[in-house]
């Protein structure tokens, strides 16, 4: 596949998903024919929005959109989800934590948008944090699944698990009774959901023990904003077959639904590589594999299989953080240093 780049600069930042604006306004607003929202991975999220716009002499421009989240402002960090339903776009933060650990509760967070509402000023922006219950939903669907995770190694569970525990127990926050030693820590990045109202989560951590990567099927998503929220609940976990290298171990780095009642999705390394992940000590064959173009439908087996297919290799990139199949075209966005970069297929 051949691509051409499309290069901004936003904040100085790098760039996690893609989701085009289905909005005429904003479109409007910007005298834009097409755009994409993409989130920034530093910083709170109402300082992380951007949109990437083709203007209608086809000249592309970032705009970084301002956005207000009430007493939430500046609570929150690694945006790296985006999705639509039922006319709002949701930011899933990543529920992780730094490479080396802990988890961080900053990052166990929803947030939701209007799109129109931003091309009237600055945008109003609906943030939910957690507190970890989405980190225990996703850890009761692994658990009820017929699958076998990878078991996360010693350092991971100690960093990322066991260090949590200590310090929210410390700091004596409720939060700890959602956590448990033998949990799995869950790095989300890629978000979806389905006609029935429920989200499927790509998982870029964990992974299966062949390697394969972890889809997590929520509901109650939209009651977590609700006067009196309710909270996500367990569907399913499941595997995507068919589509990780023998002896590779691939996690999901950006996923979308396609027109056909399918998805595509980008696979790519479990963490980054060169930057402390504790992941990657343990896990170093986890590093090596580069991005690949994949579709799979919805369709799941009694095992909670879900076969794959292979569209393209997106060698020699390691870090593709999104994706969209809009007007014929395969459009993705890059992990870069102090850049935004988008390419055209």
């Amino acid at each position: 596949m051949t691509l051409r780049l499309v290069e901004f600069v936003v904040a100085g930042n790098e760039a996690s998903d893609l989701l085009p604006v289905r909005s005429p306004a904003l479109l409007r607003a910007h005298g834009a024919r097409r755009g994409f929202w993409t989130v920034l991975d530093e910083g709170p999220v109402e300082r992380c929005l951007a949109l990437l716009l083709e203007r209608t002499d086809g000249e592309w421009v970032a705009h970084h959109v301002a956005a207000d989240a009430g007493r939430e402002n500046g609570r929150t960090e690694d945006g790296e989800a985006l999705a639509h339903h039922d006319g709002w776009v949701y930011v899933f933060g990543s529920h992780f934590g730094s490479k080396a650990g802990p988890l961080r509760p900053r990052r166990a967070f929803v947030a939701r948008f209007r799109e129109d509402d931003a091309a009237r000023g600055t945008l109003p922006l609906h943030v939910v944090r957690n507190r970890f219950r989405l980190h225990r939903a996703v850890n009761d669907a692994l658990a009820a699944a017929p699958l076998t995770t990878l078991p996360p190694g010693d350092r991971v569970r100690q960093r990322f698990i066991v260090e949590t525990l200590a310090r929210g127990t410390a700091r004596a926050k409720s939060w700890v009774s959602r956590l448990a030693e033998d949990d799995l820590p869950v790095n989300v990045e890629a978000a979806a959901f389905t006609p029935a109202g429920t989200v499927l989560l790509g998982l870029r951590f964990p992974v299966t023990a062949e390697g394969e990567p972890i889809l997590v099927e929520l509901a109650g998503v939209a009651a977590m904003f609700g006067a009196r929220p309710g909270w996500p609940r367990a569907v399913g976990a499941y595997a995507l077959t068919g589509v990780t290298p023998a002896g590779a171990l691939t996690g999901f780095r950006a996923l979308a639904p396609t027109p056909d009642g399918g998805y595509a999705a980008v696979l790519g390394s479990i963490d980054a590589v060169g930057k402390g992940s504790v992941l990657l000590d343990d896990h170093p064959h986890g590093a090596t594999v580069t991005s690949r173009h994949v579709r799979f439908r919805h369709d799941v087996g009694p095992d909670a299989r879900v076969a794959g297919k292979l569209v393209a290799e997106l060698a020699p990139f390691h870090h593709v953080e999104g994706l969209a199949e809009l007007d014929g075209r395969c459009w993705y966005v890059t992990d870069e240093d102090h850049r935004v970069a988008l390419w055209v297929g």
